[in-house]
C-alpha cells in the first residue's frame, strides 16, 4: 500500500471515530436529559397517588349465599371481603376472591348484647381460654388464603379485656394476621387491646347499609369519604346486598375523579397506637345488631 493510500486509510479511520464519539455523547445527552425531566416527573406523579386520602371497604357476610357472594367479588378493585366460618360456600367464594386478587378475611361471629343467632365459629364469654382459642383456631382452619380479621356482631364480648386479650393472643399463634374492629359497642377494647399486644389493627368509621335504601348507602358513602379527606383514610363496612353493590359500583367508578384512592384493608391496618384516635370520626352504632342467619 502506498502511502497516500494509507493516509486516506488513517483519515477515514479517524472520522468513523470521531463520528462514532459524538454519537455516544449525544446518547448519553438524551439519557440525562431523561433522567431529569421524564423521571422526576413520573415520580412526583407516583408521590401525589401516594398522599391521596384512602378508603377501605369490606363486605361483611360472604359464605351463605353463592349468588350473592359471586355479585359482590364482581365490584371493581382491591374490595375487601370478610368470610364468616363453616358457611357452605365460604371456602369457593374465598378462593375465587383470591385467584381475583382480593383480600380475603374471617368474619368472627362473637357474642352480642342480645340472643342474636351467632352461626358456627362464636366465641362467647362462656368459653375457657382453651376453648375460644380452639374456636378461632377452627374457624380459620374453615376459610382460606385469610390474611385479617374482624367481629361479627360482639357487643358484649369486645367489652371484655380478658376474653380480648386471649383472642389477640389466638390470632398471634395464627400467623400473621391484622384486625379490624368492627365496633358494634362504643365501649370495645378490642382495636385497642390488638394494638397493645403488636397486632395491626384498625376500627370501622362506617356502615354503609344499615338502611338498605339506595339513597341511604350513597349518603354513607359520602360520609366515608368526608372522613377519608378529613383524616387521610377511612374504613366502610358493607353487606353484599342488591342495594349496597348497585351503590357500590356505581360510586366506586367515580372515585378518582373525587380524588380518592380504594386500598386493600390490610393497608390501613397499623400497629401505631395513636391510630385509636380514629374514633371521633366512626359513625353511629346500628340500632338493631344483625344476625348471620340465611
Amino acid at each position: 500500500m502506498d502511502s497516500e493510500s494509507r493516509s486516506r486509510l488513517a483519515t477515514g479511520s479517524r472520522g468513523a471515530g470521531t463520528l462514532s464519539w459524538r454519537r455516544a455523547v449525544r446518547c448519553l445527552c438524551w439519557r440525562l436529559l431523561l433522567l431529569v425531566t421524564v423521571i422526576p416527573g413520573a415520580l412526583a406523579g407516583d408521590q401525589r397517588v401516594d398522599s391521596l386520602p384512602r378508603i377501605a371497604l369490606i363486605i361483611d357476610d360472604m359464605g351463605y349465599r353463592v349468588w350473592q357472594g359471586r355479585a359482590a367479588l364482581s365490584l371493581p378493585g382491591p374490595v375487601t371481603y370478610s368470610f364468616l366460618p363453616h358457611t357452605p360456600h365460604a371456602r369457593r367464594l374465598a378462593e375465587t376472591a383470591h385467584r381475583l386478587g382480593k383480600e380475603v378475611m374471617l368474619h368472627l361471629p362473637m357474642e352480642p348484647e342480645t340472643e342474636n343467632w351467632l352461626g358456627p365459629g362464636g366465641l362467647t364469654s362462656a368459653m375457657s381460654e382453651e376453648q375460644l382459642k380452639q374456636t378461632l383456631h377452627l374457624a380459620l382452619a374453615s376459610v382460606p388464603h385469610v390474611v385479617g380479621v374482624n367481629n361479627h356482631m360482639g357487643s358484649l364480648l369486645t367489652r371484655q379485656e380478658d376474653r380480648m386479650q386471649w383472642l389477640m393472643q389466638g390470632i398471634l399463634d395464627n400467623g400473621e394476621l391484622y384486625f379490624i374492629d368492627s365496633r358494634t359497642s362504643s365501649e370495645t377494647i378490642a382495636e385497642a387491646m390488638a394494638l397493645r399486644m403488636g397486632i395491626p389493627a384498625a376500627r370501622r368509621n362506617v356502615f354503609l347499609d344499615n338502611n338498605k335504601e339506595p339513597g341511604a348507602i350513597r349518603e354513607q358513602f359520602r360520609e366515608l369519604l368526608r372522613i377519608a379527606e378529613t383524616t387521610g383514610q377511612a374504613i366502610g363496612i358493607g353487606h353484599p346486598y342488591a342495594e349496597t353493590l348497585e351503590v357500590l359500583e356505581e360510586q366506586l367508578e367515580r372515585l378518582a375523579d373525587r380524588g380518592v384512592r380504594l386500598v386493600p384493608a390490610s393497608e390501613l391496618a397499623t400497629t401505631d397506637i395513636r391510630s385509636e384516635s380514629w374514633h371521633a370520626y366512626s359513625s353511629p352504632l346500628p340500632r338493631v345488631v344483625k344476625s348471620s342467619r340465611p
